[in-house]
């Protein structure tokens, strides 16, 4: 089946950077799109930004011009670039994949285990 590694997570500094991986491994088909949720605590799980094959990326309002989301397709990997983050980005990080589905077509989803990334001083 299909595994999401992620890395990268860990405590940063209100202004900080950190880079998210995400490598994706197994019976993958065809990547349609990786990309990252997170959840606050208290909170629900928001998409924050994703990638297709293709190259096209979505950000939610919230992150636009800070984070960056860019890819690997040679490797199944994703990264997310976090700038100048925010106590209100505390969060644990979520991996997406949706993989193509053969013979019957539409997307399956895969999710990885989570990454906690404190924003604090």
């Amino acid at each position: 089946q299909v595994q999401l590694v992620e890395s990268g997570g860990g405590l940063v500094q209100p202004g900080g950077s950190l880079r998210l991986s995400c490598a994706a491994s197994g019976n993958i088909f065809s990547i349609h799109a990786m990309g990252w949720y997170r959840q606050a605590p208290g909170k629900q799980r928001e998409l924050v930004a994703a990638i297709t094959s293709g190259g096209l990326t979505t950000y939610t309002d919230s992150v636009k011009g800070r984070f960056t989301i860019s890819r690997d397709n040679a490797k199944n990997t994703v990264y997310l670039q976090m700038n100048s983050l925010k106590h209100e980005d505390t969060a644990v990080s979520y991996c997406h994949l949706a993989t193509v589905v053969p013979i019957a077509g539409g997307y399956d989803d895969s999710w990885g285990q989570g990454t906690q990334v404190p924003v604090s001083s």
